[in-house]
């Protein structure tokens, strides 16, 4: 629902920020801030600070910021609408009711009857795992050395031998059969009605928010198929969701451990491995890495030590790069999975197994040699062509020879003549030597475009948090800057939010910071641009040059930008009168 920006500004004005935080991280005053430990990555000295004039927060260890929305949406993994409308609670502001039409009114009360039903069989489960129709389930769960705390906390149960005993449950509490139908709990047509889960040890899956979204039941005996997952409801998307992120999550590690099944996740957060999470019965989704990146930047897969467990990390492996994610791949020979590793080694060596987990390039290049008789010289000569092919996989020269350096070095190759075969075979793909002659070219003149780009953007970025630390400077650029010479889409949008509200008498950054947040990336970048260091270390006439130096840079990029998209001789002139005034300006702080 859309929400008035003035209503939106008087409850996060209602809500001060010190407060809010304060409530999850102690906070230490230290001159007109307060410090603590960041609650969103891993650290031992305070670099989390929350200014009660901006009424922000910024970490400078992680680069996480915002205001009193983005703390709540960025902590509990709330919505917009989620964090307005717990702040708005907070404040005592009544937000106006929800214009909805008839059948998005009807989703929404679908959904929530499936969330409720999926609460209640949650606890239903649970309470006959105690039950004498239970006991199987519950002896496997403790053969398994489960103790009933982490029963409790992953609110395990068990599925009765009935086949409509969750049936009879509901329609005992009033039910309709077309609502129980769209959990998924339920098979239903003209023949009958029985329950999906039967004779099977249960698995609640929970969304981050703890909400309980689907099920996965482990049968009892020998019946097929071992485990059994709920089909997609109008809550779960098995693709979308990970099991045990809603715990993972609050983790402090800095990355998360990816396995492959449920008691996986349960036997490693029993151990203490809190930052564990699961698939759901599926092959690595990119839209299950786009999850995590929203949560950490590095992953340790945990896979099974078999050949399918292999096949899954291969597979996982470029999904995860794709949206920016480091991975390692850990080691669990002997055994087969994180569950029976600890069983056997103990946390305190599968926490060295991790601190030693494979680099997942070096993995790759583990798994092709196991294709190959190395005592064969024309297999030896194969192995050596297909690590040279692989490592055509890293564009950028540097990066590329750093790898060429690590498999010289792990697999006892002459680091010149492996490099002399990764280099021609680039040529022969178009990377490099004669043939590749235009693309290199071509990738020049690109990157060289690139660094133009990128400091263009750099003093859009300088000359922003220039104005917004020191408001007086204004007043120095004015009839030389206007927010139209920052180009930069994002930063245009700021200036001109920054301009307008100094003219109406001062910068208010969490109120700016607000039109930003239903982007995770923007308002990242935003809050930065509150809190940046301007080099301190200068000295005045430093500073004054620095200042300088960065408001020709905007005003020159701009009118090169306008020069580009010049349409007439008279615009030209101008930009070329605008060029050489450029030549002579000086900016006085007199």
């Amino acid at each position: 629902m859309y929400y008035p920006d003035e209503l939106v500004e008087e409850i996060r004005s209602r809500n001060d920020i010190v407060d809010i935080v304060s409530g999850y991280v102690k906070l230490q005053k230290k001159g007109s801030s307060y410090f603590g430990l960041c609650p969103f990555h891993n650290e031992k000295t305070p670099s989390f600070s929350v200014s009660p004039d901006k009424q922000m927060y910024y970490c400078f260890g992680c680069g996480a910021g915002g205001n009193v929305f983005t703390f709540l949406m960025e902590y509990e993994n709330y919505t917009f609408s989620e964090a307005l409308r717990v702040l708005a609670d907070r404040a005592g502001v009544e937000l106006p009711r929800q214009d909805v039409s008839r059948e998005a009114r009807e989703q929404a009360d679908l959904k929530s009857a499936i969330l409720d039903i999926n609460k209640q069989a949650a606890n239903y489960f649970y309470y006959q795992l105690k039950q004498p129709g239970g006991r199987r389930g519950y002896e496997y769960l403790t053969g398994r050395k489960l103790s009933d705390e982490t029963i409790r906390r992953f609110g395990l149960g068990f599925a009765n031998k009935t086949g409509d005993d969750l049936y009879r449950y509901f329609k005992g509490k009033g039910y309709d059969d077309r609502i129980l139908k769209e959990t998924g709990l339920f098979s239903i047509s003209e023949k009958g009605a029985w329950d999906k889960f039967w004779n099977r040890v249960m698995f609640p899956i929970m969304d981050v928010n703890s909400r309980v979204i689907g099920f996965g039941g482990r049968v009892m005996g020998e019946g097929e198929p071992k485990y059994l997952n709920s089909p997609e409801t109008r809550v779960f998307d098995k693709s979308r969701n990970l099991y045990g992120l809603n715990y993972a999550r609050t983790s402090r590690e800095k990355y998360f451990l990816v396995c492959e099944g449920y008691m996986d996740v349960i036997a490693m957060h029993q151990a203490g491995f809190t930052n564990a999470v699961a698939s759901l019965g599926t092959a690595f989704t990119t839209q299950q890495a786009a999850l995590l990146k929203r949560y950490v930047n590095q992953v340790v897969l945990t896979y099974d030590s078999d050949g399918a467990g292999v096949r899954a990390a291969l597979r996982a492996i470029p999904i995860l790069k794709e949206v920016g994610i480091s991975c390692r791949v850990l080691n669990m020979r002997p055994y087969k999975d994180p569950d029976e590793f600890i069983k056997n080694l103990g946390a305190d060596e599968f926490r060295k197994r991790i601190g030693e987990a494979r680099n997942s390039f070096l993995f790759e290049i583990d798994v092709i040699k196991s294709g190959y008789e190395m005592e064969d010289p024309e297999q030896k000569t194969g192995f050596y062509n297909a690590v040279a092919k692989k490592l055509l996989e890293f564009p950028e020269p540097l990066e590329r020879d750093n790898y060429i350096q690590a498999v010289s070095r792990e697999y006892f190759i002459n680091y010149d003549d492996l490099k002399r075969l990764v280099n021609r075979m680039a040529g022969q793909v178009g990377f490099g030597g004669p043939a590749g002659g235009a693309q290199r070219y071509r990738e020049s003149s690109g990157k060289e475009k690139k660094e133009r780009e990128n400091g263009a953007r750099q003093s859009q970025k300088l000359l922003l948090t220039w104005l917004i630390e020191d408001p007086s400077l204004f007043d120095k650029i004015q009839g030389i800057v206007t927010p139209e010479d920052f180009r930069e889409e994002l930063y245009h949008e700021v200036a001109s939010m920054v301009f307008a509200a100094h003219e109406q008498g001062g910068v208010n950054p969490a109120q700016i910071l607000s039109h930003f947040i239903n982007d995770d990336e923007q308002y990242k970048e935003v809050a930065a641009l509150f809190h940046a260091g301007l080099g301190d270390s200068l000295s005045a006439e430093e500073r004054r040059k620095a200042f300088a130096e960065t408001v020709i840079k905007v005003r020159k990029n701009s009118l090169d930008e306008a020069s580009r998209t010049a349409s007439d001789i008279g615009q030209l002139q101008e930009i070329i009168k605008a060029r050489s005034a450029l030549k002579t300006l000086h900016i006085s702080f007199d």
